[in-house]
């Protein structure tokens, strides 16, 4: 038995989050009256629990059935399902019988110590209504186009999200939208209910979340939204409900009682796709009041992001004019975009409710401040320094100088955003594709309708370094960033800064131990020497997957701010290793520290190359069925995968 729990007073009592009300809009998005069992709500205290923390590696970004636009739908595979690929089970999976079901089977290479199935928030009662026989909205002319094709009906709903300004589909939802509030409320408990029956302390762990979905203009404008524990809202706070990041916090604030356990965190994700939409105080007055109350507000909420997934890397572009450092080579893999790029891309119109496409073709530039910010979702429109994190955080910490709060501090996970309920599905050499129109390798092999197909990648995991396997220390994990991600591979990378680091801690059996007591970890703000004399120390350590390749490079990525407000990052090769190594570590000096310059600080732990997945579905086919993608050399063969730790911040001292 891997646990011992502790029942306090409090859990013991603990019942809901509140009454919910009947009706529709906000009054029935009070918190929800799902009783809270005494395991769901103990401090748990697992027998392997490790005070230096464990590498905790799950997906926090994952789509079923109950998503509006999963290629799940094709076969019916639900958050319970997800939840079983997870643990190491077969669940149904494409191809498609001539009956319409599922005749294969998918399963994890390894499990997964933790998950979160984030359903689309937007659609759950729109969906329910158009796929449920005698519904009352199931006749209507929307829902018999949203049922004749899966793409079609995807865009159909998807529309609604597309503007700054959502409203609810009046013919299926009523005029006040209670109608669809009130058919969202069984699938929003399945989703809780699933997970709460998965959760198993010390052993596995699953969150109740979902994704709020906004694409105004058609650029990515997404947030995966975790809960803490089985308090959560009676429905989920969606983009129709609040089209700001703003307007969220403050509407989950409002229905999430923390008096009653209920407690959350944002992730964002695909920043890559985003045409500038994700920089902070969109639709804010121009004060510093406005922007530091912001600030406060996105720092207790949204502590981390995700950086790599199917749809992309989103750590960095080299050729953005206000970054000063050399191009890096690793900023180009599975980018789905890259500067002065011509890209041709899919469009999508309608014709009384019918699906058109078309191409069009674009440039990637730098957005301007009058310039049009559209279609980062299609891999098109302009690029902003805050669509990468590598540059965001630099636009952080020049704002931290301005008003006294970095509102750009984000740590670091990936993600696999699969749509067919396979989270940690991330093997180049096994990939069954993530969204609708990847089933096979012939269709994997085209462009997408999106960032898909060819496009697209396996996606990546989240990394956390907890204390146990518990939703309360990885949650906690989360809020204090120290976390990481992975394009795929289990690599355990560790980052810690100090002044003091001892120079052969490398070589210490306690050498975590020893770090803890004298640096901060990934995550963490390295607080100045009163005497602002001496530079920082850094500890870089990373192990190989045990199931991978051994380590090529660690590499220290810093970003910095001159004293005329200039935006500076570096790659720093620290550790290399011609031959591969099972861990590679050092004890780095920052011998150009300027300790009245504001700096960040991250690890990347890389692979040596290894075969890209569409190579294997290339072999796959007969020769007289493979695409021209296999041989025009359009895509690379080789891919580098790679784990990126937390930054951790040093704020420049006057």
């Amino acid at each position: 038995m891997l646990k011992k729990l502790t029942i306090s007073v409090f859990s013991l009592y603990l019942a809901a989050c509140g009454s919910s009300e009947e009706g529709s809009g906000n009054t029935s998005n009070r918190a929800s009256t799902a009783p809270i069992s005494a395991a769901q709500s103990a401090t748990v205290s697992c027998e392997n629990a490790d005070s230096n923390g464990m590498a905790l590696f799950g997906d926090l970004h994952v789509h079923t059935s109950y998503s509006f636009d999963a290629a799940a739908n094709s076969f019916g595979a639900t958050p319970a399902d997800a939840h079983r690929y997870a643990r190491g089970e077969a669940i149904p999976f494409f191809p498609i019988g001539a009956d319409g079901k599922p005749e294969g089977t998918a399963k994890i290479d390894r499990p997964l110590d933790f998950l979160a199935v984030t359903d689309h928030g937007e659609f759950l009662g729109e969906s329910a209504l158009c796929r449920t026989p005698g519904s009352p909205a199931y006749g209507t002319e929307f829902c018999t186009n949203y049922r004749a094709d899966q793409r079609q009906g995807m865009m159909m709903l998807g529309r609604v999200i597309t503007t700054e300004t959502p409203e609810r589909i009046n013919e299926i939802c009523g005029a006040d939208g209670s109608q669809c509030a009130d058919f969202a409320k069984s699938p929003w408990q399945d989703i809780q209910d699933i997970s709460n029956a998965a959760n198993q302390p010390c052993e596995f762990t699953s969150f109740v979340a979902y994704e709020y979905t906004g694409t105004p203009g058609t650029s990515n404008y997404h947030r995966n939204v975790i809960f803490r524990n089985a308090s959560v809202p009676a429905l989920p706070v969606s983009y129709i409900d609040a089209p700001i990041d703003s307007k969220l916090w403050a509407e989950l604030d409002r229905v999430c009682d923390s008096e009653t356990g209920c407690d959350y965190l944002t992730i964002p994700h695909n920043s890559n796709l985003a045409n500038g939409r994700m920089a902070p105080y969109m639709q804010l007055e121009d004060t510093t009041e406005a922007k530091q109350k912001y600030a406060a507000k996105r720092l207790s909420r949204e502590p981390i992001m995700e950086i790599f997934q199917h749809k992309g890397g989103s750590e960095c572009m080299n050729g953005l004019s206000t970054v000063l450092g050399a191009p890096d080579e690793l900023c180009d893999i599975e980018s789905v975009r890259r500067m002065g790029e011509n890209k041709t891309y899919a469009t999508r119109s309608f014709d009384e409710n019918s699906l058109v496409v078309g191409q069009a073709s674009t440039v990637t530039v730098e957005c301007t401040a009058d310039g049009e910010r559209s279609n980062g979702m299609l891999g098109a429109g302009c690029v902003d320094p805050t669509d990468f994190q590598r540059s965001a955080l630099l636009v952080g910490l020049k704002e931290e100088q301005t008003i006294g709060l970095n509102p750009i501090k984000l740590g670091i996970i990936a993600a696999t955003d699969t749509h067919s309920a396979t989270p940690g599905a991330v093997l180049e050499s096994a990939w069954t594709g993530a969204v609708t129109g990847e089933s096979t390798a012939a269709d994997r092999l085209k462009p997408g309708l999106l960032t898909s197909g060819i496009d697209g990648n396996p996606g990546g995991l989240a990394g956390v370094w907890a204390k146990e396997n518990t939703r309360d220390a990885i949650f906690d994990a989360m809020l204090r960033k120290e976390v990481f991600g992975t394009s795929g591979p289990r690599i355990m990378p560790r980052l810690f800064a100090g002044w003091t680091l001892n120079k052969d801690l490398c070589n210490s059996p306690d050498m975590i131990a020893q770090a803890y007591a004298s640096a901060v970890p990934m995550g963490g703000d390295l607080i100045p020497n009163t005497d602002q004399s001496g530079k920082p120390t850094i500890l870089a350590y990373a192990v190989k997957d045990p199931d991978g390749k051994k380590l090529q490079a660690l590499q220290l990525i810093k970003g910095w701010v001159d004293a005329e407000g200039k935006m500076h990052n570096d790659v720093i090769p620290v550790a290399t290793s011609d031959t591969g190594a099972d861990s590679l570590c050092t004890v780095y000096t920052d011998k150009t520290f300027e300790p009245t310059q504001s700096a960040y600080y991250y690890l990347r732990a890389v692979e040596p190359e290894t075969p890209r997945w569409h190579n294997y579905d290339c072999d796959a086919l007969p020769p007289a069925d493979r695409p021209d993608v296999c041989d025009n050399g359009r895509y690379p063969e080789t891919v580098r995968e790679m784990a990126w730790t937390s930054p951790i911040w040093y704020r420049g001292q006057p």
